[in-house]
């Protein structure tokens, strides 16, 4: 059990690669507070890790709202008995196409959910993890942040200033025994955002394309991401921070 006892707040985790994390970290002994938008989602995976043995909870809120960030914290503080981690997975794109396309609405729906959502987890987090004696938090960047595509250059924006700040903060953080690290994916034709990534849908053809661009030869999937995310949560991972792990299949080489 890699992180028993650990309290850990996953965001996004009503399904794709949230939902990988949340149950992987689960089966590894922590108490996971499950965040989505979708409150019934949310729950349906808090569920499911319930019937598995494991300790979760739902609590649905919006990752671009402070109010929301106030109400998390305080329900995984509770309902975990401390809160060790954060799992910042929640994220957005806009559809691949032409930058100058892109809509201002989009772009900031884009910056909202990706970016400004790190900077709540902070502002609502730190002063818990500070009167603990430390903590940490998972970032979930991208690929895109390290090797961006064209058709994808707001997205991929985001996704830098997410590597960015975060290994900012993990300078900045350190002296409060508070360790901070991304994880960037490739793309995965499994999650609910792959059509806006791809442009269209996910055909045979799109496929080939994005995988004759994968050395290792096959896309990510959940349980990779969630295996990276269980290492850097665990005491394994205690003088690791301010580091991107790619799990990419040697993409970004």
């Amino acid at each position: 059990m890699r992180v028993k006892g650990q309290s850990i707040l996953v965001t996004g985790a009503g399904n794709g690669i949230g939902e990988g994390i949340a149950k992987r970290l689960a089966e590894q002994g922590a108490c996971i507070t499950v965040n989505d938008l979708d409150a019934l989602r949310a729950e349906r995976v808090a569920n499911d890790i319930k019937s598995s043995g494991g300790l979760a909870w739902a609590c649905a809120g919006d990752v671009t709202k402070s109010t929301d960030w106030a109400r998390m914290v305080a329900f995984a503080k509770e309902h975990g008995k401390g809160l060790h981690g954060v799992v910042n997975n929640a994220g957005w794109t806009h559809r691949n196409r032409p930058a100058l396309e892109v809509t201002e609405a989009e772009f900031d729906q884009v910056y909202a959910i990706n970016v400004k959502s790190i900077y709540l987890s902070t502002v609502h987090a730190v002063p818990v993890f500070r009167q603990q004696g430390g903590g940490w938090f998972i970032n979930i960047a991208s690929t895109a942040g390290v090797r961006p595509r064209p058709g994808l250059t707001w997205y991929n924006g985001s996704k830098g200033a997410v590597i960015t700040t975060s290994k900012s903060l993990a300078a900045e953080l350190g002296p409060d025994n508070i360790r901070v690290n991304c994880i960037n994916p490739v793309f995965n034709p499994d999650t609910g955002l792959s059509a806006e990534f791809a442009g269209g849908p996910v055909d045979e053809a799109r496929r080939q394309k994005f995988l004759s661009t994968i050395p290792l030869g096959r896309f990510s999937t959940a349980l990779d991401v969630a295996n990276a995310a269980l290492y850097l949560a665990s005491d394994e991972a205690s003088f690791i921070s301010g580091v991107c792990i790619e799990v990419d299949g040697a993409r970004c080489v």
